[in-house]
């Protein structure tokens, strides 16, 4: 828990910081609070599209939801993402990922 206080401290200071976020949400997982992680990691996405890390571990949460169709959804939009900025190892993990879940 003292991660995630120093963090929210910093996110007080930096409200719209993406990487403080990420971390935040990434906190959150490990209690498995994974909607308070959800929240951050679409705010991320919605402020911050480029932000390509947040796309599989969104991915992964919703994978864990059992919403199938909607972890899909965001490794195929963080695959368009990843070509177009030319991010091929980010590529690859959502890649690999969306083929885990659909094969």
């Amino acid at each position: 828990m003292e991660r995630i206080e120093k963090l929210k401290s910093f996110l007080k200071e930096q409200p719209e910081d993406s990487f403080l976020q990420h971390a935040l949400a990434l906190e959150y997982v490990k209690l498995g609070q994974d909607d308070e992680a959800r929240k951050l990691f679409e705010a991320i996405l919605q402020r911050e599209p480029s932000y390509t890390g947040s796309y599989y571990h969104l991915g992964k949460l919703l994978e864990r939801a059992g919403l199938e169709q909607e972890a899909i959804a965001v490794y195929e939009k963080g695959m368009a993402i990843t070509k177009q900025r030319d991010e091929q190892h980010a590529y690859s993990e959502l890649r690999g990922a969306l083929e885990e879940l659909t094969f």
